[in-house]
């Protein structure tokens, strides 16, 4: 297949995945997508379809008749993030651009991954290269990849998964990540007797102010917007909410939700006893997803050959964000992370580079054909 035959299959099934709106809330949109998929991939001789399920969040898995666990393992999320906007899931193509919600995270690579599969196992049949796709990445990935991991037992020998870093940036490093809940009580009374009560909403902003405060001390002397190395511990709120609704009521619960990210040599129980430490005893802190640091320890192979097809030098990066990546790890499974180039991620006007995604697409056919050396 040469290159515009290429460029015009992954822009057709990327904007046929953009248009279906395959989020949290939807789970029978997030079917549809897995059956738009499958049409592209259930008329492959030998090759078979497993889906797996768990509250309510699908997957498939794709594999050549007779290998349980494929040498190279493809592997993305077709779930995209909620838009307030109903209207906003479509697409345009515009200087060399595919815009839409989703198209960079990730159903522009979804759409590359399913062509590779398609294409290796049509030319090399049998090849030891499977497929997973998961529908949970956008809510931590715990019913998705680490379901298939330590559930289900899924193995390979080496993952691909084209959501971080970007063409000639290659992650080794991912920080840690606390989800947490914060709970803070009070006591009710009357909004004109403010002395007869503790407000809960004035007590927790005083903690989620002195989270504020030390995690600034984190942060390096350089203004952020001149600073690259962003490997530092950060924390933000990113939900307040009370269950009051009555504008003279002295709220006696509250509650916030926090995104931390930390480095090595920071760990999921030293952060976890620092943010108790800072909220104190009166308040509660519910971790509700977590992860170590992940170190990813890519092929070297795979940064030669990219750096083969796009002429310039590999960097290997270490990413503020998370990925799926860490559940392979758990199982010693390194992880070949990159992408084509993306931008305005989880924005309505999120876009992915059309050429780019070709040169990623030869990237891992190169590297897998390299690697595997099939007949």
């Amino acid at each position: 297949m040469d290159d515009d035959e290429l460029k015009s299959r992954l822009t057709a099934l990327t904007r046929d995945l953009i248009l279906i709106p395959s989020t949290e809330s939807r789970p029978e949109e997030r079917g549809r997508c897995f059956d738009l998929l499958a049409h592209h991939l259930d008329s492959l001789p030998d090759v078979r379809i497993d889906y797996y399920e768990i509250n309510d969040h699908r997957s498939m898995v794709v594999r050549p008749e007779g290998i349980q666990f494929p040498e190279v393992l493809l592997c993305g999320h077709l779930d995209v993030i909620e838009h307030s906007q109903p209207n906003c899931y479509r697409s345009k193509i515009e200087n060399g651009r595919i815009y839409g919600p989703g198209s960079g995270d990730m159903k522009g690579q979804i759409a590359i991954l399913t062509e590779l599969q398609r294409s290796l196992q049509t030319r090399h049949p049998g090849i030891s290269v499977g497929l997973a796709i998961t529908s949970d990445e956008e809510r931590g990935g715990l019913d998705g990849v680490r379901y298939l991991c330590k559930t289900v037992g899924l193995r390979c020998g080496q993952a691909i998964i084209p959501d971080g870093g970007s063409l000639n940036d290659i992650t080794v490093e991912e920080k840690g990540v606390i989800h947490g809940r914060i709970r803070q009580s009070g006591h009710e009374a009357h909004g004109a007797r403010p002395w007869l009560g503790e407000n809960a909403v004035e007590k927790l902003m005083v903690r989620l102010t002195r989270l504020k405060l030390h995690f600034a001390k984190y942060w390096p002397v350089e203004s952020i917007e001149e600073q690259v190395n962003h490997w530092f511990p950060t924390c933000c709120v990113t939900i307040i909410r009370t269950e009051n609704t009555t504008p003279n009521r002295i709220p006696d619960q509250a509650e916030a939700t926090i995104d931390v990210r930390f480095p090595p040599p920071h760990t999921l129980e030293s952060m976890t006893a620092e943010i108790q430490e800072l909220l104190g005893p009166d308040c509660e802190f519910e971790p509700l997803m977590t992860a170590e640091p992940t170190h990813l320890a890519p092929d070297p192979l795979f940064s030669e050959i990219t750096a083969e097809l796009t002429g310039n030098p590999v960097r290997l990066v270490k990413a503020s964000g998370g990925s799926d990546s860490r559940f392979f790890r758990d199982h010693n499974i390194p992880v070949n992370l990159s992408r084509p180039l993306v931008g305005n991620l989880h924005a309505i006007d999120e876009w992915i580079d059309i050429e780019s995604m070709v040169t990623y697409y030869r990237i891992c056919e190169r590297y897998i054909e390299r690697k595997l050396n099939p007949a």
